[in-house]
């Protein structure tokens, strides 16, 4: 792949455009918004710089990365492209008109690829008029800085083609796994618990969001609790992503999104990037003391791990993607502290059946439903 187009100037398309010329890649960055390359390209070169000055790369380096990107004026501009991502908005209408109009310009033999997070890759590349070249290449944010990149093969991608772009993201010095193309694909379905029981808990008054953090930072290790992430990740991102997940999943009551995230998002509460979210980032802000209490901190981790757990032995019985790869998964792309399987062991898989039966018939919603896997390993 010895040019490389990225559609799509933000945070997440400048970072795989890092990517991609670090691995010595000819990028051409396009967005329709002309001032958004230049605010991207700027804010690289500062990146670059401020590598250059801890030592991360040599000043040879960071220049060569800079000049391996240039400014595309148009969508044209990418008709010589080996490959081509996508990295707009969430919104399968425009993402499609995008791919249609990209068609009609690059060769047939390049290969096109969505950074989507949640949308059908089935669904966009049947637009195309060679659908089998489309492909999802869905990098984890920052780019540059997280492991994971999910290829997801739809039901018409040409069949070597998912091989073929995971020995590229390991050439990129990306970890790559393959995924089914199924709503939210590994990461965003096996995680969508670590947000939504977290809310369900704050909600029924049972907790409050410091107290979840707490639990779930000292009792498993992870570097940030679901408060501190969807803060971090943006409220309203989140939740597009889980309602986007509950819709294709046909309404399943697994994957509810939260009365409390919508209020959250309406009032743009949206985290750290609004500047007060479930916590505050305001100049003189004073984060909450957790008030602590282990009894409850163990009932929070509980129930949050088993239902993880759950949705990773789901995935594992439905073939969403091999062992290795779930766990895989969940390390790099979302720096879990261990993969959920091994951890299912760890506790004990009848512990955890037998905590969500009791969740199950204290709520009597099928949100606590066992995947049929969990009960005979």
């Amino acid at each position: 792949m010895n040019i490389v187009g990225i559609i799509g100037a933000g945070t997440m398309g400048v970072g795989i455009a890092q990517v991609a010329a670090t691995a010595g890649c000819k990028v051409v960055l396009f967005d329709a918004s002309a001032p958004q390359i230049d605010k991207a390209l700027s804010g690289l070169e500062k990146t670059l710089e401020k590598l250059a000055e801890k030592g991360k790369i040599s000043r040879e380096k960071a220049s060569e990365i800079r000049n391996n990107i240039v400014k595309g004026e148009a969508l044209q501009d990418l008709k010589d492209s080996d490959l081509v991502i996508e990295a707009i908005i969430e919104n399968k209408e425009i993402k499609t008109k995008v791919f249609t109009e990209l068609e009609t310009y690059v060769s047939e033999n390049c290969i096109i690829g969505s950074n989507t997070s949640s949308i059908s890759i089935t669904s966009l590349g049947a637009e195309l008029k060679k659908p089998e070249r489309f492909i999802g290449i869905h990098f984890f944010n920052p780019a540059p800085l997280m492991p994971l990149v999910e290829v997801i093969p739809s039901l018409l991608t040409e069949k070597t083609l998912a091989e073929k772009l995971y020995n590229l993201m390991k050439e990129w010095g990306k970890t790559p796994v393959i995924a089914k193309d199924i709503p939210g694909f590994i990461v965003n379905r096996i995680a969508r618990p670590y947000y939504g029981e977290a809310l369900r808990i704050v909600e029924e008054n049972i907790a409050t969001p410091e107290q979840v953090d707490e639990a779930m930072k000292t009792l498993g290790n992870f570097k940030m609790g679901p408060f501190e992430l969807m803060d971090l990740i943006g409220v309203d991102v989140n939740f597009a992503v889980t309602t986007t997940v509950y819709k294709d999943y046909f309404y399943d009551p697994k994957y509810k999104p939260s009365l409390l995230q919508q209020r959250m998002s309406e009032a743009k509460l949206h985290g750290r990037k609004t500047g007060k979210g479930f916590y505050d980032y305001g100049e003189n802000a004073v984060k909450p003391e957790a008030q602590k209490n282990e009894a409850l901190y163990q009932q929070i981790f509980l129930r949050i791990i088993s239902m993880l757990i759950n949705e990773a032995v789901e995935a594992k019985r439905l073939g969403v993607a091999n062992d290795e790869d779930i766990e895989l998964a969940m390390q790099k792309g979302v720096n879990y502290p261990k993969g959920l399987l091994e951890w299912g062991q760890e506790i004990g898989y009848s512990k955890i059946s037998e905590t969500l039966q009791s969740l199950y018939e204290e709520y009597q919603e099928e949100r606590y439903r066992q995947s049929p896997l969990l009960r005979k390993i």
